[in-house]
């Protein structure tokens, strides 16, 4: 029986990018950083908060086997047309860390709206991804 989900994967650009921006600008922690074999490195992060999620920070790259050039590529391209939509992300007070992400650098590609289920933004993490930044009703 499945218990839970413990990981999740984000693809990324760039790794050192990634972590700058996921522990910088939105306050995660590192949870598992540490190198393997062929130059992959196993890099976790996630919200203070919420101990029992890791976010794979995952470099779009070939590494031993898992995806051929030709995959990588085309993963790379959507990544750096920064479509990638990486889920949802849940606040108490969207119009507060708005603010706050902004003051931060953070680049939202939709203000705080008002929708049927709360209230939504929408930001990048300038690493290929988009996400929704969610204050439910």
């Amino acid at each position: 029986m499945i218990t839970k989900l413990s990981h999740a994967t984000l693809y990324v650009l760039d790794q050192a990018r990634a972590l700058e921006f996921y522990t910088h600008k939105l306050g995660f922690e590192v949870r598992t950083d540490f190198p393997l074999e062929g130059g992959f490195r196993w890099l976790t992060v996630g919200p203070p908060n919420q101990p029992e999620i890791e976010l794979i920070l995952y470099e779009a790259r070939a590494f031993g086997g898992m995806m051929d050039a030709a995959t990588v590529g085309h993963l790379r391209a959507v990544l750096e047309q920064g479509l990638m939509g990486g889920g949802v992300f849940e606040t108490d007070d969207c119009q507060r860390t708005y603010a706050d992400l902004c003051a931060k650098g953070v680049e939202f590609i939709q203000p705080p709206q008002e929708r049927p289920y709360g209230v939504e933004a929408l930001f990048k993490d300038g690493c290929g991804n988009w996400f929704s930044l969610t204050q439910h009703q």
